[in-house]
């Protein structure tokens, strides 16, 4: 595959280490040489397989837009816009596109997704849920994608709401804890990312999936089928 990847932070850079050793080609663009997204051109875009986004909040809409528009799949690793998800979509759906995002690209992170789903229930019988989650303190969004994932799960599965406290510190990669607390028992369940290569080997994974399909996908929907 030929893959180009938005990006050259720590993230972005390992990503692009990673889809080498997969033995893609791989070109990579700094945010500074792609400014609103007008390095992606026809000419940049010809020939691509598939892009992968690990940028900012602030980057990543032109960015998708300008991939859409030119029919080439996107895999967006970025979060923090999530509030413009229905324009994105309609977009994808009316260019027949292909967009697949995800909050967290750690397999690990998916399948604890999966897990919380499975417990989602017990809010309705006196528990308490809460989520910490703790990132380095680059990180842009609080609170995290991720746990506004869990979130999600949590309050839909249950109809109760679900408080998020979030630390920044340090260069702690990404840890989500969520405690669910009753006058009986505490349960905890953790996931502390140990380095940045979960998410980028998740990344080039969905961008080898995504390759040839259009649509608009979240991660979780797919991972079961890497």
């Amino acid at each position: 595959m030929k893959v180009l990847v938005l990006g050259r932070g720590k993230t972005g850079a390992l990503v692009a280490e990673v889809a080498h050793g997969r033995q893609h080609e791989v070109h990579s663009l700094a945010s500074q040489e792609n400014q609103d997204g007008r390095a992606l051109t026809p000419a940049t875009l010809k020939n691509t397989d598939a892009v992968i986004d690990f940028t900012t909040p602030h980057a990543v809409i032109p960015n998708m837009i300008r991939c859409v528009e030119a029919g080439v799949p996107i895999v967006v690793g970025t979060t923090g816009w999530y509030h413009h998800m229905d324009k994105v979509r309609e977009l994808v759906a009316h260019r027949k596109g292909a967009v697949l995002y995800g909050s967290n690209f750690s397999i690990g992170m998916n399948f604890f997704f999966k897990a919380v789903q499975a417990i989602a229930p017990m809010l309705k019988h006196n528990y308490r849920g809460s989520i910490v989650e703790r990132h380095h303190v680059h990180k842009k969004d609080k609170p995290s994608g991720s746990a506004m994932t869990l979130q999600k799960i949590l309050e839909s599965g249950s109809g109760q709401k679900v408080e998020i406290a979030s630390v920044r510190e340090g260069e702690t990669v990404g840890m989500h804890l969520l405690m669910m607390d009753s006058a009986n028992d505490t349960i905890l369940f953790t996931h502390d990312a140990k380095s940045r290569l979960g998410f980028a080997e998740g990344a080039v994974r969905a961008a080898e999936w995504i390759r040839g399909k259009t649509g608009f996908y979240e991660f979780p929907e797919v991972v079961d089928q890497l």
